[in-house]
Formats: structure tokens, sequence, C-alpha cells
């Protein structure tokens, strides 16, 4: 049953008028945008009527964005499902057409205004999760729809399935590709004691990917580091700025009942909090560890669900001061947030490390391992927050038991923490992506078709291209409806000559 506590519901009349002027902005940017579209259609627009100085030509025209994501940011609960989200609604609020197609058992036909088209998706043997679906994305109706809309920019998540449909729609329409990498897989396949010779292959297809693309987009300067070490194509590979929603990750959320209810009615008690995915690549036995160093009434409270919830009870069953809150959201997960006294992070394989950000946002220090693009996160360590050195479990508790006894020092670093994130909006963020990183995808996409000893492939492409494209029309043709009632009254008109 969803847990309820009466001390949140102070931030609902703000975040009703954020939804309503959100709404606002959504139609007045979508009536701008289409007068500039019609415009620079019929030829008649000019650079010298720009408005405001600094503006791009490229903020100013309405796009067609189609996004290819899997799993799906609409049941998955993971730092892409914010990142994708909150994508969706800035490229909605700039006034953007956008499609997304992903993988999910009960989706959306709309979100924020955007069409979700629903792909077959099948689930992993060795990540048990039912939301967690990958797909082929091999579809000739989402083939008829990118046809039919053509998309001024194709965005795939990778790794996945998914990743390759999307770019086998890209390059048979010969549209702009943008892939962004969320999952260090090559970090993955050793913690689900998968075979290590998967290593290797995985990141030739990483390398194959980031080849084929206009941008490659990764998420940490860390990651874009790694990608270029492994040998992948370093010249088209961006980083997606981060963001975090600073409104609903926010200190005022800060409960007593959340408070009592975390630490399993201690609220007295030192707390520390984990948010996340259960899962076995975040790494949380090492908690364990950690908390048994620590003074023996600190409490420590698990928020989140995953494949691995059942393993990680059972090695938490001899410590009562340990409570799993299962998954919670909204008004509750913003609670939750706010009512720790440290966020606890050992995971060693983030890409970025959205649950960090979030918690940040929320006034906690964060004590997280140094590894992954959490060292992006905390560039102040000691002010912002604090990193330790990956399997050094006695530093990782020296510095919490250090911040759990002295009050003033949570304050002050939870404090400059707030501060720090205050600065990654997620608009921003979508706005440099729509203007910078999608504007490089779509000139990269223009100049390969100019190169000389690209030719002769351009031509074998383009002829290929025409021919599966012309056998994809007569298929949905015979399909159609209209084909069909064709088809009868043609037979209903020829049997009184057959009787």
């Amino acid at each position: 049953m969803p847990l309820q506590l009466s001390c949140i519901g102070s931030q609902n009349a703000r975040r009703t008028s954020l939804s309503w002027s959100r709404t606002g902005r959504i139609a007045a940017t979508r009536k701008l945008n289409t007068s500039l579209a019609l415009q620079v259609r019929a030829g008649t627009w000019n650079a010298a009527d720009a408005q405001p100085a600094g503006q791009t030509v490229a903020a100013k025209i309405r796009r067609r964005v189609a996004i290819f994501v899997e799993p799906s940011p609409f049941s998955h609960v993971s730092g892409m499902k914010n990142r994708f989200e909150c994508l969706i609604q800035g490229l909605r609020e700039l006034g953007d057409d956008v499609t997304v197609v992903t993988p999910d058992v009960n989706p959306p036909k709309h979100y924020f205004g955007a069409r979700v088209v629903n792909v077959l998706g099948f689930s992993m043997p060795y990540y048990k999760s039912p939301t967690l679906l990958l797909s082929l994305g091999l579809s000739i109706r989402v083939l008829w729809h990118l046809i039919m809309t053509r998309p001024d920019v194709i965005h795939v998540s990778s790794p996945g399935f998914l990743v390759f449909a999307g770019i086998l729609y890209a390059k048979l329409l010969d549209l702009p590709l943008v892939v962004s990498y969320h999952t260090h897989v090559p970090d993955y396949i050793p913690r689900y004691k998968l075979w290590k010779g998967l290593v290797a292959p995985m990141w030739l297809v990483i390398r194959f990917c980031t080849w084929i693309s206009d941008v490659t987009l990764v998420t940490s300067q860390v990651m874009k580091r790694e990608l270029a070490e492994h040998k992948c194509t370093a010249e088209r590979i961006e980083v997606w700025q981060r963001g975090v929603d600073t409104v609903r990750f926010n200190p005022s959320y800060r409960c007593d009942a959340m408070r009592a209810e975390l630490s399993d009615g201690h609220p007295e008690a030192p707390l520390l909090v984990h948010v996340g995915r259960l899962g076995a690549e975040k790494n949380l036995k090492a908690l364990k560890i950690i908390l048994k160093e620590l003074p023996s009434n600190t409490r420590l409270a698990f928020v989140g669900d995953g494949p691995e919830r059942a393993a990680l009870q059972q090695e938490y069953a001899d410590m009562p001061n340990v409570k799993f809150m299962g998954q919670m959201s909204g008004d509750n997960l913003s609670a939750a947030y706010a009512s720790g006294d440290v966020f606890m992070m050992p995971s060693e394989s983030e890409t970025l490390g959205f649950v960090a950000l979030e918690a940040m946002a929320s006034g906690l220090p964060v004590v997280a391992v140094a590894a992954g693009g959490l060292t992006d996160i905390l560039t102040n360590p000691g002010v912002t927050g604090f990193l330790y050195p990956p399997s050094d479990y006695a530093q990782a508790a020296t510095i919490t038991r250090d911040l759990l006894t002295s009050a003033e020092r949570r304050q002050a670093v939870g404090a400059a923490a707030r501060q720090e994130v205050e600065r990654w909006g997620w608009m921003p963020a979508t706005q440099r992506l729509r203007e910078d990183q999608y504007q490089q995808a779509i000139r990269r996409n223009r100049g390969r078709r100019w190169l000389p000893w690209l030719a002769i492939r351009s031509a074998l492409a383009q002829t290929l291209r025409a021919f599966f494209l012309a056998i994809l029309v007569s298929l949905h043709w015979l399909t159609s409806p209209v084909a069909k009632k064709s088809g009868s009254s043609d037979e209903s008109q020829s049997s009184p000559e057959l009787s």
C-alpha cells in the first residue's frame, strides 16, 4: 500500500502552478515556431528579424525528432528514465514534434504531447525485471511513420537491441543519427557472472555504434575518455549535459513522518539513505561493511526495488537497523531524500549517477566511491560531497562517521551541494543538445554526402533504399483498408459477369 504522509503536500500548489505555466509555454512556443517554419519554407524569413540577441537559427526552427529508447522511460525506473522524460518535455516546450519508439507493457499513447509508438519487447534472462524490456524494433509501422514524418534527427539510446533498428532506419532514410550511451555493459558483464569473453565483442559493438553515428553522446567526461581509450571515434563523442529537477528535489521536503518511517520508528538515530535500483552492479553489499564501522544506533534505509532485492534482504537479515522501503515516487521520494542525514553511493559502475545529483539537490551530503561518472558530479570533494577510493570501505566509514557526529558539518556540505546543482537545470541541457549537438549531427550527415570517396557507396545506398522503399510502399498499400475496399468493389462488379 502506498505510503501516505500529510506533511508532504506543501509543494502541490507550486507544482500545479508550474504545470499550468509549462502548458502555456508549450502553446506559445509551438505557435511561434510554426510561424517561423512557414516563413522559412516560403523564403520570407530574414535573419535580421531575429528576436533575442544570441538566439540561434536552430533555436527558432521547429524540429521533428524521433527518439528510440529502451528500456521504456515510462515504466522502468533508472537515471535514464529521468533524462529521457526531461528531454521529451523540454523538446515539447521548445515546440518540437517528438515521436518516442519504445517497448513497454502498458505504454501511454502520448507523453507530454509526444506520440508514443510501442514495439514488441522481451526481457533479459539474467536480469529479472518486468519493466526492463528490450526490442529488435523491426516494424513496418515504425518505418512507415518515419517515412511520413521525415524526422530531422533520429536519437537512439544504447547499448541494447533497439539501437540497431534506429541505425537501420536512419541509414535507410538517410537521416542524421545521434546515439547516446547510458549503460556501461562491459563493466556489468563480470558483475552478473557472465562469460568474460563477451567484454571484447561488446567493445566492438560500442565502437561500431560510435563510428556509424553522426554524434555519440555520453553522460560524463569520464565515459568520454574511456570510450576514446578503447578506440571509439573520439571526434564524434560529445557529453550530454547533466541536469536535475531542483524543484522536485529540495530540502523543503524534509519531513518528520518520513524520517520516522525510514528509520523504522527511530527518528532520533543517525540515518543513512540510499536511493536506486537494487541490482548486482550497484555494489550495495558494501554498505554492510561500512555500517558495521559506524555507531550501533545508525540506521540505513534502501529506497528502490530491483532484481537483487531478495538477495540483499537475506544479506542484511542479521541487521535490524536496515530497512527496505521498496519503490517510491513523487512527493514521497522527494521527502525520502530530504529526510536523511547522509546519502551513500557505493556503485562503481555509474556512467553518471543521477541519484547523487538528486540527493545533492535535496541538501544531503553524498559519500560516494571515486569511480565512473560520480567523479564528474563531485568535482570539489570535501566541500560539495565526499569521494573514497574503490573498495576502501574503512575510509568511507571514517568520512561517514565524521558527518554523522557533526550536524554543522552536514548542513554546510549539504548547502554547498545544493548550491552546486542549482547550476544544472534540464532546460539548458536540452537547449544545448538541440541547438548544438543535434545541429552537429545534421551538418555531419549533410557533409558525408559530398565526400568523393563516398560517391559510389552513396549511389549504391540510394539504389537499395529506393528498392526497399518501393517494396514497403507496395506492402503498405496492399494491406491498407483502401486496397481491401478497392478489391472487394472490383470483385462485386465482376460477379454478375461470372454468374
